[in-house]
């Protein structure tokens, strides 16, 4: 595992599959996605390695229900007095109580999948969702963080918005590969994934986080660039 300091109240954590956010306010910690099933030792090793406590923990904002987002939530969830915060549309998958919907993969993304051994990943177990959110809520950390709902990776997929700080969180929405900002792939519905992929960019962030790959710096001029290309290369 890897701990990125990208601002200093703000880590990102490079975990064994995926990566996880920790957010520090003066009065308790804010993490933003949770991992693969065997994530939470390593959570609580960032943790450790950077001073803190597992049990000042009050916040877990779960993006979408994937498996390498939601994994290590149930663990992570009983370190305290722990909100665990998704979506409505995807509270009921994260809870077990509905089988998730696989994606509409392309060819490519099929072997993509395989290639990085993603369909070899454990289930997520199932974990209690506190609070059930929804378009435009306001979260509670980092001065009000706004959710924006973002469907196309997952019906029910969010990012979520730091207005002061200019930073946002995308999921999976946004993906940031060899340098290259672009769409997430592994989605239910492209064409509404896209909508979503410009409802971002329209945000105007400074710092984007995405679900996978590094922080994109300057995001406004990376994800209107990017949004930009899309519209002139029309549907796919």
């Amino acid at each position: 595992m890897e701990i990125i300091e990208v601002r200093p109240e703000l880590h990102l954590l490079l975990l064994e599959f995926g990566q996880a956010y920790l957010w520090k306010d003066a009065d308790g910690l804010t993490l933003v996605d949770s991992g693969i099933a065997t994530s939470g030792a390593e959570i609580a090793e960032a943790f450790a390695r950077l001073g803190l406590r597992t049990g000042d923990l009050r916040n877990l904002v779960l993006t979408h229900f994937h498996e390498d987002h939601t994994g290590g939530a149930a663990e992570v969830g009983t370190w305290g007095d722990v909100v665990v915060m998704a979506h409505r549309q995807e509270a009921p998958v994260i809870r077990g109580e509905l089988p998730a919907p696989p994606p509409n993969f392309t060819d490519d993304e099929r072997a993509l999948h395989r290639s990085l051994g993603a369909h070899l990943l454990p289930a997520a177990p199932p974990c209690r969702v506190d609070r059930e959110l929804e378009d435009g809520d306001v979260i509670d950390f980092a001065g009000g963080a706004q959710v924006i709902a973002t469907p196309g990776h997952t019906d029910g997929s969010i990012a979520i918005h730091l207005p002061g700080p200019g930073i946002l969180f995308t999921g999976d929405t946004v993906a940031h590969v060899d340098g290259q900002v672009m769409p997430g792939v592994f989605n239910l519905d492209r064409e509404e994934l896209l909508r979503s992929f410009h409802r971002l960019a329209a945000v105007r962030p400074q710092l984007a986080l995405v679900g996978h790959g590094e922080p994109i710096e300057d995001a406004h001029r990376g994800l209107n660039a990017a949004a930009n290309l899309l519209e002139s290369n029309g549907p796919r």
